[in-house]
């Protein structure tokens, strides 16, 4: 306020001062306001496939694991964790994270399979299902096969693998007698991929050997097209780089026709853990990642450390003139979906798998809906939810009935984090 006399002075101390106040004011108003937007556009962005109200879920902190982890040796249990995880405040997901809406499933529980599993793989035929290997925990791999019959719904065999074939993160395919074993996993925790290569007649229950992959590969994406063998994409000798590579072998009753692989057009994006199909003449991959564990540098065991993963939900199709096209993603991230898949009234059904990691605990979340991408309209959608959640299911359909088995499932309705490596199995009526 001028006192009597004075001149206005627009350079005084007191107006400088309220003029960087009403300024900073007039910055702070439009930084809220420029906030708001950006978050309403990237909410926009992240909820475009779902129309919910947003779930939430309860993750520990580093200090409340160790300390569950301590009373669990001292004989506590799953309550005692529970008490510690409630206590942890909630946060809200996006739907990238969330579920999606879906309708409800009537499921029903059949028997278990023999041993949990987790990584390995299935292949139906007829009304077999085959599944192969597989870890039992990070330091145990299955070296077998056990067979579910659909139409007595029993596990009612069993046979070895071969000795120098791979345990887990296998590429796989059949003719509909022969299947086709690809690269992979021998061993457990993060050890190196083989190139190796087998054959299974499952009429006689013999393996056989095909010429090695040019190069070891981690879960590629595997199927047969057009009388090739296709082996493409898959994490290279490291675990974690993806490749884009694609290698074909020519083989015809379970005998190759080559002595090599043949190159052929690399695929856009690489990566393992997807989905590969092929229905009327045409390829399709799936989803998957970029990223997967590495073995811990030095460790004698080859201990898998972490590493940063980007899941994404990518559609490729190799069409008849041997072009790759981009479709329609899935609706949301998902891998770990290599052998969860079947397909039905020229549909491809995708049950579980697992998305994006939570932005803030950077926990892998799993996924509990049944997707059908429409082949006729290339469109996805969301058509049921799984019992839990659970990636690395092993799919199967028969006399309308959707089967699923083991995984890794989640930690409870509310914590779509990995726990249990199970080896349940459970079916649905399903008709599209």
């Amino acid at each position: 306020m001028l006192r009597s006399g004075e001149k206005h002075n627009p350079f005084s101390k007191s107006t400088v001062i309220l003029s960087l106040i009403s300024l900073l004011g007039v910055a702070l108003t439009v930084d809220f306001l420029f906030a708001s937007t950006s978050s309403s556009t990237y909410l926009s962005i992240a909820t475009n496939w779902a129309n919910q109200k947003q779930r939430t879920f309860e993750a520990p902190k580093a200090t409340e694991i160790a300390q569950i982890e301590k009373i669990k040796k001292n004989g506590g249990g799953d309550k005692v964790e529970k008490e510690h995880v409630t206590r942890i405040p909630e946060r809200a997901l996006s739907a990238t994270f969330a579920d999606l809406p879906a309708p409800e499933l009537k499921w029903e529980e059949m028997p278990t399979a023999p041993v949990p599993r987790l990584d390995g793989f299935a292949i139906q035929i007829k009304n077999l299902l085959y599944v192969f290997a597989g870890y039992g925990t990070l330091d145990y791999v299955h070296n077998h096969v056990d067979i579910y019959n659909f139409t007595d719904n029993t596990w009612s065999g069993r046979f070895d693998i071969p000795k120098d074939m791979a345990n887990s993160h296998l590429g796989m395919a059949s003719d509909g007698r022969y299947i086709y074993v690809v690269s992979g996993q021998p061993g457990p925790q993060c050890r190196a991929a083989t190139a190796r290569t087998f054959v299974l007649d499952t009429e006689t229950r013999k393996w056989e050997s095909l010429p090695p992959l040019p190069a070891p590969r981690y879960a590629p994406a595997t199927q047969l097209w057009r009388g090739r063998l296709h082996v493409m994409g898959g994490s290279k000798e490291n675990r974690h780089t993806p490749g884009v590579d694609h290698w074909s072998l020519g083989v015809k009753n379970g005998k190759p026709l080559e002595k090599q692989w043949r190159i052929e057009i690399p695929i856009p994006r690489g990566g393992p853990h997807r989905a590969c199909v092929v229905v009327d003449d045409r390829l399709f991959v799936i989803g998957g990642q970029e990223g997967d564990f590495m073995a811990k540098p030095g460790s004698p065991i080859f201990k898998c450390s972490r590493r940063n993963e980007v899941v994404y939900g990518d559609v490729y199709m190799l069409d008849r003139e041997n072009k790759w096209k981009a479709l329609p993603p899935m609706p949301k991230p998902n891998s770990h979906i290599e052998s969860s898949w079947v397909v039905l009234n020229n549909s491809i059904i995708i049950t579980g798998g697992t998305t994006e990691k939570h932005p803030v605990t950077k926990r892998m979340i799993l996924v509990g809906e049944v997707f059908q991408f429409n082949l006729d309209t290339m469109q996805w959608s969301v058509i049921g939810k799984l019992p839990y959640r659970v990636k690395t299911t092993m799919t199967g359909f028969w006399n309308g009935w959707l089967y699923f088995t083991s995984g890794q499932r989640d930690r409870g309705p509310d914590n779509p984090q990995p726990r249990k490596v199970i080896g349940e199995m459970w079916r649905t009526k399903l008709n599209l």
